[in-house]
């Protein structure tokens, strides 16, 4: 039900902003607008303002919405009301109407980044586990435990870093962008920063997903190897472990941190068996070994290892806040990296650099709405932002059926002085619906594929 609740409120929220734009731009244009919807099919609800020439509906589907203009190409307008017409106003006005939806968009993700910003977060501090084996990370020399100050891309300036959640956005963005990330880190027994280089510019980054991370080799923050919830007849429990248990050593091998021993974990099969190993612990304050036999389990294809217990303690957390005018220009800068990391894919993705997989559809935006609801308003307000942004950019392509698509035909107005012939028009409408069908389809079977698989 949270999940149904969510989804149904960030569409409508997203849709309304969207469609908002148009309207009050239209409106200041000096264009009558007939009606505001949120959502199609059957009316749930309709009013209309006193003195007002619009009327304000709400759909029964809220999977998208319109503007209904005055506008000669679909009833006839009388001789009084011509110059209240949207085909009437000067191209600038046109332009501007549309482009004033997705703008809409891309300004609501800015002002929710910046009261995020406002409000503050607690987010994990950035110190680095142990890199994965083979990992970009640890070949530049981290073997964690390193704090990140401060990070940049090779070549440019370095921005503070105040989270992990900084430190993701920057290796993201590095491995999705082919450049190098400079990281100046302050390692566990070092009293002066050092500078290390992720050499991420020749990565095979064709996917956002955590197997980039694993290449990258910094899939989370340190985390101290703490047992935690042992669970009923598992290996934990057979072994004799108990929450609060922390690892020292697993077999010849000291643990640093959880990120280390949940490697350690799930290295433990060999020829689909599991290979049982000393572990030695501190309970409080004694220092004991137990013979640990993880169980072999089927993840994604291979055989891993498993305990039947949570693995890491809780990361040390940063409560992370800016001030007016610094939250509302870091909310300003999010939203422009964003817009401009989604184009990227999305060109990359056009010309087969980057896996269609990334492509989400409803399902998944569903899942991902209910998962951020439940972990607090901070997170569904991130949530919201991302969407909006994605919804703002993808309506800027020039896809006819798009905001985009009608800038496009505006653009060669304004650069002939002729509109495109209604024959040219519909034959690229056509066109448009089926390349939008096609990307749907896509980002359908990938929502199918992620939940079944």
């Amino acid at each position: 039900m949270l999940t149904l609740i969510a989804f149904v409120l960030a569409l409508g929220v997203l849709i309304a902003v969207h469609e908002y734009g148009h309207y009050r731009v239209a409106v200041a244009c000096g264009v009558k607008v007939l009606r505001f919807s949120i959502g199609f099919g059957k009316t749930l609800y309709r009013w209309q303002p006193k003195g007002s020439a619009t009327e304000f509906v709400i759909g029964a589907f809220p999977v998208g919405g319109y503007v209904k203009m005055l506008d000669e190409r679909e009833a006839p307008v009388s001789g009084q009301e011509r110059h209240l017409a949207y085909n009437t106003q000067p191209l600038r006005s046109r332009a501007a109407i549309v482009a004033a939806g997705p703008l809409a968009n891309l300004l609501l993700a800015a002002l929710l980044y910046a009261v995020v910003n406002w409000t503050g977060v607690q987010l994990p501090v950035p110190i680095l586990a142990s890199p994965e084996a083979g990992s970009a990370a640890e070949r530049a020399g981290l073997i964690g435990g390193e704090r990140v100050q401060r990070a940049g891309f090779d070549g440019g300036q370095t921005q503070e870093i105040q989270s992990f959640e900084d430190l993701r956005w920057f290796l993201t963005r590095g491995a999705l962008e082919g450049r190098d990330v400079r990281l100046l880190v302050l390692g566990p027994k070092n009293a002066v920063p050092g500078e290390v280089v992720l050499k991420l510019a020749g990565m095979d980054a064709s996917e956002a997903n955590a197997d980039l991370f694993r290449k990258i080799g910094l899939l989370g923050p340190f985390s101290r190897p703490v047992v935690g919830q042992v669970m009923p007849g598992g290996a934990a429990e057979k072994a004799g472990l108990r929450d609060g248990d922390l690892v020292r050593q697993v077999g010849a091998v000291p643990v640093v941190d959880g990120q280390q021993l949940r490697q350690l974990i799930r290295a433990s099969v060999l020829n689909r068996q599991s290979v049982p190993a000393v572990w030695k612990i501190s309970r409080a304050g004694v220092e004991l070994e137990v013979n640990v036999k993880p169980e072999p389990r089927q993840e994604g294809g291979l055989m891993v290892g498993k305990i039947g217990a949570y693995v890491g303690a809780m990361p040390e957390q940063v409560l992370v806040r800016y001030g007016a005018l610094d939250g509302l220009w870091r909310g300003m800068t999010r939203t422009w990296e964003v817009s401009v990391l989604t184009l990227r894919m999305m060109g990359k993705m056009l010309v087969g650099e980057a896996s269609l997989k990334n492509l989400s559809g409803p399902l998944t935006i569903a899942d991902y709405a209910g998962k951020s609801a439940s972990m607090g308003l901070t997170q569904y307000l991130l949530f919201l932002a991302l969407i909006s942004v994605s919804l703002g950019v993808l309506n800027l392509l020039p896809l006819p059926v798009l905001d985009g698509g009608h800038l496009m035909y505006y653009l060669w107005e304004g650069v002939t002085g002729k509109p495109v012939s209604d024959a040219w028009m519909e034959s690229l409408q056509r066109g448009g619906v089926a390349i939008l069908f096609l990307l749907m389809s896509i980002a359908l079977f990938n929502d199918i594929t992620r939940l079944l698989g």
